[in-house]
């Protein structure tokens, strides 16, 4: 699909639609490119790692931030799964903790990556512009920005035989985030969708969906400049 939304699309043109912007993604950035063909050094992989972490830290607020803007019960019941998947549970399984087994198996002490002494200024004001977005605009547009889970499963799975192949200097143990990750992902992807089909009716909330979801493209793709560029802090 090319242009702005003249006027409503049918429920498949709408879903082809948001998969279209499929090339607006992250993986193709140069950075990700070389990530994954085994062409970053050690440093390179550790500032990714260090300062996604502030993403991951920005993923409960966001979803807590669409919860409170909902007025629908059944999906705040539903969206409400996302806080604790993000954030793991009491004793450090999961979410966070598994983030920080992975920062420690590419050579990061905990400490450094949970002060964010690594963290780069583009990195913290695109993640802080996604948190905005989510906090001040409709609730079904944040939930829209999250439909690059739909692009992110098949990604994070090559990453694993990606990083397996070209960086046997990783603790094993570090994988265990994406292999948590990447069946959840599936999942709520799909649930996703369906819900941006059916609240985002009208071309005017079709458009907004398609901008939300393309903005969170480019929030992830800020990352990549921010850190491929990684002097900037």
């Amino acid at each position: 699909m090319t242009g702005p939304v003249a006027r409503p699309l049918t429920r498949e043109r709408f879903a082809a639609a948001l998969h279209d912007l499929r090339g607006r993604y992250w993986d193709t950035h140069p950075f990700h490119l070389r990530l994954h063909s085994g062409g970053c050094t050690p440093p390179e992989l550790r500032r990714w790692v260090a300062n996604r972490w502030y993403y991951q830290l920005c993923l409960t607020r966001k979803n807590a931030a669409i919860i409170a803007n909902c007025p629908l019960p059944e999906v705040r019941r539903e969206w409400s799964r996302r806080l604790a998947q993000q954030d793991g549970t009491a004793d450090d399984r999961g979410g966070l903790a598994d983030w920080l087994v992975l920062a420690e198996a590419v050579g990061l002490t905990r400490e450094e990556v949970t002060d964010q002494r690594h963290v780069t200024r583009g990195v913290r004001f695109a993640v802080d512009g996604y948190l905005h977005f989510c906090q001040t605009r409709p609730w079904i547009e944040g939930v829209a920005a999250a439909l690059t889970e739909m692009f992110s499963p098949d990604h994070m799975a090559q990453r694993v035989t990606a990083w397996r192949e070209h960086y046997d200097w990783i603790d094993p143990a570090g994988y265990a985030y994406f292999e948590h990750r990447i069946p959840d992902a599936r999942r709520d992807s799909a649930r996703t969708l369906e819900l941006v089909l059916d609240h985002s009716t009208g071309a005017a909330r079709q458009q907004a969906a398609l901008d939300a979801l393309a903005f969170k493209c480019d929030v992830l793709r800020a990352m990549l400049d921010a850190v491929d560029y990684g002097a900037d802090r």
